[in-house]
Formats: structure tokens, C-alpha cells, sequence
């Protein structure tokens, strides 16, 4: 990982990468129908886990290149994971997308912020970034510009590294 920190540039300086890979929450969140489901959902994927909400401004202004980099990077190996935190009601989160033409992130919620608070995110947006086990293996707090270079870089060489 110390490969990764020295290839942070600009708003990837603020990628906090960890020593040793960490634990992640068990907590359930709710699909956009409704159903539960934990982070283990997705182990076997690299996954930048987005904590968001439709009031946030920075949340609405890096939530389209989340998007751009779900495009580009999404499949069996990568995915973006959005997951909204606190009472947003779904069709709120519907109307939010809609208004910023996002139409391949998932529309998941964590209506009691039980997941969040369970992994110390205390302000909005915070993305995770987890390993292929499920672990956190970096973090960044506040808005970044997902889509850049640097940001598409770093992801590609954990997406590789972890083979």
C-alpha cells in the first residue's frame, strides 16, 4: 500500500491509506427495494464505498464522477457502491439522481445511519475504499475528483495488485 500513497496527487492526497487492511461494519443497509444487505455482499470486488446524502452540496458535485468512474471501472473486479445516509426516502434519492443524470449507481440506504456511525463516518461525503476481503483499506473524507487520472490510477493499481 505505501506504493499507493506515494501516487496520490491533488484531491487523492486526502486518500488515507492504512498499514495493515481494518475490519468493516456488519451492520445491514437496505437495497433500493427494501431488502438488507451487509458490506459481504460485495467481497471479491474492489469497492469505493460512498456515504452521501441528498442534502449534501460536495455530495452533488462528486456524485457524477463516482458515476463516470463506475463506467469506466465497474465489473466483476470494481464497483462504486453509493449508500445514502440518514432519512433520505428513496424517492428523494430518485429525484437526486435524476436531476444529475446518474443512472448506474446504486440507490442503497442506511436510513438509521447505523452502518455509518459504526464506522466512525461523522460528516458527509465519505468514501471507503475496500479491499477484495471486505476490509477498509483507505479513506477519504469530504468531495474528491473521482474521475481524474490520479484517482483512475490508484484505483486500477489496487484493482491489479489484488489479483
Amino acid at each position: 500500500m505505501s506504493e499507493i500513497t506515494e501516487m496520490r496527487e491533488g484531491d487523492m492526497r486526502k486518500l488515507i491509506v492504512h498499514k495493515e487492511p481494518r475490519p468493516v461494519s456488519s451492520k445491514a443497509f437496505e437495497d433500493a427495494n427494501g431488502n438488507a444487505m451487509t458490506l459481504a455482499d460485495y467481497q471479491g470486488k474492489i469497492v469505493l464505498l460512498n456515504f452521501w446524502a441528498t442534502w449534501c452540496a460536495p455530495c452533488r458535485h462528486e456524485m457524477p464522477m463516482l458515476s463516470e468512474l463506475q463506467t469506466e471501472l465497474g465489473g466483476d473486479d470494481f464497483e462504486v457502491v453509493t449508500l445514502s445516509t440518514g432519512r433520505g426516502p428513496l424517492p428523494a434519492i430518485k429525484k437526486f439522481f435524476d436531476s444529475i443524470n446518474v443512472d448506474n449507481l446504486p440507490m442503497h440506504r442506511d436510513p438509521k445511519a447505523n452502518l455509518a456511525r459504526e464506522m466512525a463516518v461523522h460528516g458527509l461525503p465519505v468514501t471507503v475504499l475496500l479491499n477484495r476481503d471486505g476490509q477498509e483499506i483507505g479513506r477519504l473524507i469530504g468531495d474528491a475528483e473521482w474521475n481524474s487520472d490520479n484517482a483512475k490510477a490508484i484505483l486500477a493499481r489496487v484493482i491489479e495488485t489484488s489479483k
